[in-house]
This record gives structure tokens, sequence and C-alpha cells, in this order.
């Protein structure tokens, strides 16, 4: 993403105590760090830590090599707050375990307010099944790197 733009990431954006989101942000120039078993697991870990801190309850999420795609009920604070939270402390937790010290996100996220007409679990399976469109994998549970609450 051209970083010109990520402002209008920001327009209308809108966060809602107890609103569902599909949130997705992506590493700087898309570099493939999450091949590293490691460092994949360090953000899993962040990701379940803001959960611990009572921001969200995490729904659904996958780690891909380049990007998250996260499915969140949103439960203090805002998006912003959110993400914010979760990719300081990712790239903190990613020095800690030997990832030179370097940009590792994009500025900015996308977020998706999911609408009563949603399926909740339909999106959820969209997310958990990110491995097997890439390719990376031919069963979702031969990847290492998702979570459901229905699973």
């Amino acid at each position: 993403m051209d970083r010109a733009h990520s402002h209008l990431l920001r327009r209308g954006r809108f966060s809602q105590p107890g609103g569902l989101y599909l949130l997705t942000t992506v590493t700087y120039e898309r570099k493939r760090i999450f091949t590293d078993f490691q460092l994949a697991r360090s953000v899993i870990h962040q990701l379940r830590q803001t959960e611990l801190d009572g921001l969200c309850r995490s729904l659904a999420w996958v780690v891909m090599p380049d990007h998250v795609h996260w499915l969140i009920e949103l439960r203090s604070g805002t998006l912003c707050c959110l993400m914010r939270r979760f990719k300081s402390r990712s790239t903190h937790a990613l020095y800690k375990v030997g990832m030179p010290r370097r940009r590792l996100w994009q500025p900015g996220f996308h977020d998706h307010a999911l609408r009563r007409e949603e399926s909740v679990v339909q999106v959820a399976r969209y997310i958990v099944a990110n491995p097997m469109r890439a390719g990376l994998v031919r069963r979702v549970g031969d990847y290492p790197h998702w979570d459901a609450v229905w699973i």
C-alpha cells in the first residue's frame, strides 16, 4: 500500500464495543516474515495477549507469511488502539526472538464491520481457509498458524 493513501483507511472508521470486525494487516513491503515458525508463533502470542488484556475477543485468525486476518469482537477501546498495541507488541516480541530490527508492519490496517446478514461462521471459514486458497496446504488442518473459537 502506498503510504500517501494510508489515511484513507481511517475515513469513516467507527469502533463499536461489542461490534464484530474482520481486521487485516500486512507486513512491510509484503515480506514473507512468518514463514519462520518461531516468528509466527510470537505474533500469535500477541494476538492472544490482546484478548487477555480485555481489548477484544478473538473469534478466528490466521497468520499468513506476509499478513494477518483477525476476526474479533471489540471489547474496549478503539480498533486503532487495538491494532497499535498489537503491532507494537508483536514487533518488540519479534525483536526479542532475534528478528533484525527493521520495520515489521505497513502503516494502517483494513477493517470490515460485519453486518447482521453476514454469517460470522462463514467469515471465520473464509479466514482459516486462506492458506488453502494461497496454495500453502491442501487441508486447513495442515496449516499450523490459525485458530477459531468453533474448533
